[in-house]
């Protein structure tokens, strides 16, 4: 084996050995044997809801209990190809093993990144608004582009979305629009993603083609669950009902089954339109208004602590730029890990800006 693949190589079982720690491995396979006797009781079905929450965190400790061994033996073969190669002269097996090696860093990379996510709602699925903000027409156009962006990387990854609401512009693009995405650990994923993103293009929306720069925000909150119990008195919202549309104002349902919460004591605001009924329009704005007064909890809660903190990192702020024109580069201004090919993060590439502020919030919260 030669000595810079033999470096490499420790290298990456001594990372690995570090998630396996992170991660306790004997805690996990207890906790999915634990999980499968349950699973395997008769009376378990009686209940729904349960049993459905006991096979869900059954599959995702398995998966994750499987992901981390795969890896494992796989290190643990490549050591073996390689040695072979080097002794028996095998180009073409010696290669295979490199690039191994290679995907095998990224892998664990990627894992690594993973058991940086250990706050209160990061295990949860994740729901995210966009709306448009300084810029007019383009900001709208700019928004629609980001739905798109996040919607495309859930769908490379297998991760299933669900639209909840989209508020349509006038001329183009969307106001707003607030959807969820289900994976586990997507939440804290995504939560990196909370502020406000910059774009910097030739406007096509300009007849004298002058650059533009125009704002879209970004928010991500945790899925509510069961647990949470964030009651709403029926006293403490107004409801509204009314007729669903599409671009340009199309009536897209022919009765009025859209849905509109206002929570009163705290002015927060929230609407579904997409489902078919009124009622399951409701079902899901309520989901939605519960994040959000969740999310409100939350801030209230650290508060105090937050005041003794530098302000200077705050989520609400200018994160991202995206700039078209006169060069092509996007770029994350917190963590400064940027990318010339703005097409391909257009187009959902978004995971090494991912990872990128999930190690830039730990260092920061360590620091």
């Amino acid at each position: 084996m030669s000595a810079e693949f033999e470096t490499d190589l420790k290298d990456l079982a001594g990372k690995l050995t570090q998630v396996e720690a992170v991660m306790d491995l004997d805690a996990l396979r207890n906790e999915v044997g634990a999980l499968e006797e349950q699973a395997s009781s008769p009376s378990l079905w009686d209940d729904p809801g349960e049993a459905q929450k006991v096979t869900s965190q059954l599959s995702h400790k398995q998966a994750r209990l499987r992901r981390v061994t795969e890896l494992r033996q796989r290190l643990d073969d490549l050591g073996v190809l390689h040695e072979l190669a080097v002794a028996e002269g095998d180009a073409a097996s010696r290669t295979e093993a490199e690039n191994e090696l290679k995907e095998l860093g990224k892998e664990i990379d990627a894992l690594e990144v993973r058991t940086l996510l250990s706050g209160e709602y990061d295990e949860r699925n994740a729901v995210v608004t966009i709306r448009s903000e300084a810029g007019g027409v383009d900001a709208a156009d700019w928004a629609e582009m980001l739905l798109r962006m996040y919607l495309r990387w859930a769908e490379r990854h297998g991760y299933p979305t669900e639209v909840y609401d989209i508020s349509y512009a006038e001329e183009a693009g969307i106001k707003s629009a607030t959807f969820k995405v289900s994976a586990p650990y997507v939440y804290g994923t995504l939560s990196v993603e909370q502020g406000t993103h910059r774009l910097v293009r030739i406007s096509p929306f300009d007849n004298q083609s002058r650059r533009q720069t125009s704002f879209a925000h970004v928010e991500v909150l945790p899925e509510v669950e069961e647990v949470d119990h964030v009651e709403i008195p029926e006293k403490d919202i107004r409801i509204d009902v009314y007729r669903s549309s599409g671009p340009g104002g199309q009536s897209v349902n022919t009765t009025d089954s859209a849905v509109r919460i206002t929570h009163l004591p705290t002015g927060v605001v929230v609407s579904c339109q997409n489902e078919k009924s009124q009622l399951q329009n409701r079902a899901a704005a309520m989901k939605v208004l519960q994040a959000k007064l969740l999310q409100r909890k939350k801030e209230e809660d650290r508060a105090e602590m937050d005041a003794l903190r530098d302000g200077g990192s705050s989520w609400g702020n200018q994160m991202r730029s995206y700039v078209l024109h006169p060069y092509q580069m996007v770029k994350d201004i917190r963590t400064e890990h940027e990318v010339g090919n703005p097409s391909a993060v257009l187009e959902g590439d978004i995971d090494g800006f991912l990872e990128a502020g999930i190690r830039w919030r730990k260092q920061t919260a360590d620091g």
